[in-house]
């Protein structure tokens, strides 16, 4: 028997299910930045407004995530929780794009949080317990590479839908047809679902899903304003079977600190490039396409880069990076120079963008790794969990904080303070010690790196060993 061939625990006619995925992929790129630009444009809505907005959304998905995953473990069919999720939020998206009014259109993205928060730990479950242990790494893997390819292809087809389709159209009842078909995607995941899932014969305990992080660090979030599809499994209501470290606190006190800096300057980001840089709702997807497109194309290399550099090193630089990154956004000489809504402006806010998609890259894979190397084992669930809830905490934090201090004391005041509020999280890591990230290297491995490091010195190969 070839152990190198694939094997799944139960009989399967296909695994062509991973695709159920792809139109809701697809459907998140087009709803993430079109719910904002409706809400300002058919409503009228404020910044903070459109920030509480988005916040309501992922405010439902936190605790429903866990409650969805419990039910799915106690309940004999994985498959009608997962079909039922794409439905629901079908028609959340579809009843969203026809609110006539603002508590209406609060409210529905609240359901569509709660019904879109069960597709996360379900999904996943579903593929662990219909696939062999070996390939989990590789099929995560490309349920994340499908995830980043849908919603490249949502927002590229956001851009063309407005632009090129609806240009001459009004711009509400334009939008309004984008969410709709971005609704009728949601309902086509379910159809696909429904056609290609098998129930699994056998159950996994969820607490063990913490051993993937160590496995294959691909399946944290790539783009910061994107719905997490794969997070959310670890249960937290389980106590810790060990006491964590104290670094392991300062460690999460950071993290906390960090994401409420990040998302202080998106809570607010697309009301910023639509009120401030004068862009339009295309320009506005076209922004969020340069993120897109560079963190799916770093998906699979930033785990490299960490495995070969100490993930503190790689995090910290990441961190300043983006810190700069915030600050370039306010520099704003060239936007006199390029003018308000031109397409040079739309180019550099494009790239900055992108730019910031592989900090986040970076950052993600980093943090995740950085946390393992922290805790021991058996203690790993009961961190990851506590890292997506402090994460998740900060996250609606600043978004609330972003939206707030853009509506009161303007893009400069909220972004600076976002810079800042990153730059004293990555201060409270400094106490921890950079050698606790190297990973051991088997012997054999270290006469060849000391033979590498005394040629690397030789006449002649200055600088190559580096």
């Amino acid at each position: 028997m070839d152990i190198k061939a694939r094997t799944v625990l139960r009989p399967s006619s296909s695994d062509l299910w991973f695709l159920a995925y792809l139109p809701l992929a697809i459907s998140d790129g087009i709803a993430t930045p079109l719910i904002p630009l409706l809400a300002l444009q058919h409503f009228g809505a404020s910044a903070f407004v459109v920030t509480i907005i988005i916040a309501a959304s992922a405010m439902s998905q936190v605790p429903f995530t866990i409650v969805w995953g419990n039910l799915s473990d106690r309940v004999a069919h994985r498959k009608f929780f997962l079909v039922g999720s794409f439905l629901a939020t079908g028609v959340s998206i579809i009843l969203i794009a026809l609110a006539h009014t603002l508590i209406t259109y609060f409210w529905l993205n609240v359901v569509e949080g709660l019904a879109s928060a069960a597709s996360a730990p379900i999904g996943t479950m579903l593929l662990l317990e219909t696939r062999h242990k070996r390939w989990w790494p590789q099929d995560i893997g490309l349920f994340g590479l499908i995830s980043g390819i849908g919603t490249t292809v949502g927002l590229l087809l956001g851009f063309v839908w407005l632009f090129g389709i609806g240009r001459n159209a009004p711009a509400v009842e334009v939008m309004t047809g984008l969410l709709i078909l971005s609704g009728a995607l949601a309902l086509l995941s379910a159809g696909v679902a429904w056609a290609w899932i098998e129930e699994p014969t056998s159950r996994i305990e969820r607490r063990s899903v913490a051993d993937l992080l160590h496995l294959h660090r691909g399946i944290v979030e790539r783009v910061r304003s994107f719905r997490n599809r794969l997070s959310g499994i670890v249960d937290l209501t389980r106590a810790p079977t060990e006491r964590l470290p104290g670094r392991e606190y300062l460690f999460l006190a950071a993290l906390g600190v960090m994401c409420v800096g990040f998302d202080i300057f998106y809570g607010p980001f697309p009301v910023f490039l639509w009120q401030y840089a004068h862009f339009s709702d295309a320009g506005v997807f076209v922004v969020y396409l340069g993120s897109a497109m560079a963190s799916t194309s770093l998906f699979f290399h930033s785990g490299k880069a960490v495995e070969v550099h100490s993930p503190k090193s790689v995090f910290l630089e990441s961190l300043y990076a983006r810190v700069g990154l915030f600050v370039l956004f306010l520099w704003a000489p060239l936007y006199l120079v390029f003018g308000l809504g031109s397409p040079a402006l739309l180019l550099w806010l494009t790239v900055l963008n992108a730019l910031l998609g592989v900090t986040w890259a970076f950052i993600s894979t980093a943090s995740t790794l950085f946390l393992v190397r922290l805790v021991g084992r058996s203690a790993r669930g009961r961190a990851l969990g506590l890292y997506n809830a402090v994460g998740g905490a900060g996250s609606l934090l600043g978004v609330l904080l972003g939206g707030w201090m853009y509506a009161t004391f303007g893009v400069h005041f909220a972004y600076t303070v976002a810079a800042a509020t990153v730059v004293v999280g990555a201060l409270l890591l400094a106490p921890i010690p950079y050698h606790m990230f190297q990973a051991p290297r088997p012997a054999s491995r270290r006469r060849g790196l000391a033979r590498s490091s005394r040629a690397a010195v030789a006449p002649g190969f200055e600088g190559k060993g580096r």
